[in-house]
């Protein structure tokens, strides 16, 4: 037994793909797919990024380094102002709480997990310190 939906909705597709001009299907056919690839492989390479956070990317290779050495995280690392700027950027775009203070010296520090990050705007902008210990 065949249902009305099927009959009426098969009579209605049959009338409408019989009114589109054969211009406009042959222009559909024709479309430039590449502007279209190259926002997908934007987006794609931005969800990529969003993935590695690539601010904490130098940081959290000292603190790997640092870890294999002593099986623990390092206390302070200190860092050039364009490094600092990334880290505070990092947890503005991704709303993490922010742990701002100053050392002994008076120098600003932020929290990366369990490590003080100390910028050193005194040193060339990309600088990244040796990580150290409190001891």
């Amino acid at each position: 037994m065949v249902n009305r939906r099927a009959i009426v909705g098969g009579l209605l597709g049959g009338l409408v793909g019989t009114t589109v001009p054969r211009a406009a299907a042959a222009d559909a056919e024709s479309c430039d797919v590449g502007p279209v690839a190259a926002a997908v492989d934007r987006l794609r390479d931005e969800l990529r990024r969003q993935r590695v956070f690539w601010e904490l990317e130098p940081i959290r290779h000292h603190q790997k380094t640092f870890l294999r050495a002593f099986g623990k995280y390092p206390d302070f690392l200190e860092v050039g102002i364009d490094v600092w700027q990334d880290v505070y950027d990092w947890h503005i775009r991704y709303n993490q709480p922010m742990t701002i203070a100053r050392d002994a010296q008076g120098r600003m520090t932020i929290m990366v997990m369990t490590t003080m990050v100390v910028l050193r705007p005194d040193l060339t902008p990309n600088f990244i310190g040796l990580p150290y210990d409190n001891r």
